[in-house]
């Protein structure tokens, strides 16, 4: 009887310890997935800030972040074109386009890199402040025509990327460095070569459908390697003729005694 109380002491003691610890796994828990959210939307804050004027909007960076990161539908809204003499006070009429990458979802890294790459193919084709089409243009493939009939291809950075090539062999094919490109989009583009060819273009439209990767041979194909097939059957090549046998030494069998 007189360890009883000790007892139910002791019970009390650990079940109240055991309640005072579940509010602070719980809070762990809960601090670990903050965490992990809050790191997320500061990379896409921080993406989304650097492409907001290339891409038109804050809005529209933040649908572009977020939808190569996804792999899901990108929709950029933008003023409607004007048409006519006439104005209306007070409104603002806008159109939204929706496309889908042609890759799947990616690393905030390569949603850097793709956008960088589209920015600096654009920018290339005298193009910096790009409308939704083109955006989309540079991203998936597609074909500028220009107000004097002629018309500027783009393979698009994602087409490039799903037929398997690498990131840096897609900043080669369209005459960059990706180190060049990382650091200034907009400039890598207006340093190259035929960027002022086409310098303050006025595009008219923008097709697309057409593959402009189908000529290009993807990362495995390799149909341009000469063909061993045809190599010269080294089976009759002529052998070499035999060395002459060194004849044998005299023995001195019958050589005269001394």
């Amino acid at each position: 009887m007189t360890f009883r109380p000790l007892k139910h002491t002791l019970i009390c003691a650990a079940v109240l310890g055991a309640l005072s610890l579940a509010p602070v796994m719980a809070q762990t828990a809960g601090t670990t997935t903050t965490t992990t959210t809050t790191t997320a939307t500061h990379e896409s804050v921080t993406l989304s800030n650097q492409f907001d004027t290339f891409a038109g909007s804050t809005t529209n960076a933040q649908a572009l972040v977020q939808g190569l990161r996804d792999g899901t539908a990108i929709t950029l809204t933008e003023p409607a074109p004007t048409t006519g003499t006439g104005t209306t006070t007070g409104t603002t009429t806008t159109v939204s386009t929706t496309f889908t990458p042609a890759t799947g979802p990616m690393g905030y890294g390569n949603v850097k890199i793709a956008l960088s790459l589209a920015e600096a193919s654009l920018a290339k084709a005298g193009i910096t402040d790009p409308t939704a089409a083109e955006l989309e243009a540079a991203l998936n493939g597609g074909t500028l025509v220009l107000a004097d009939g002629t018309s500027i291809d783009l393979n698009g950075v994602l087409a490039a990327r799903a037929a398997g090539e690498g990131w840096g062999q897609i900043a080669n094919s369209m005459g960059f460095k990706l180190g060049d490109v990382m650091r200034s989009p907009k400039a890598a583009g207006s340093a190259s070569a035929s960027a002022h060819a086409h310098a303050g273009v006025s595009v008219t439209k923008v097709e697309f459908g057409k593959s402009h990767l189908a000529d290009r041979p993807s990362a495995t194909d390799h149909a341009g390697k000469p063909d061993f097939a045809g190599k010269p059957d080294f089976a009759n090549k002529p052998t070499i003729p035999d060395r002459p046998q060194i004849p044998d030494h005299p023995t001195h069998a019958g050589r005269p005694g001394g």
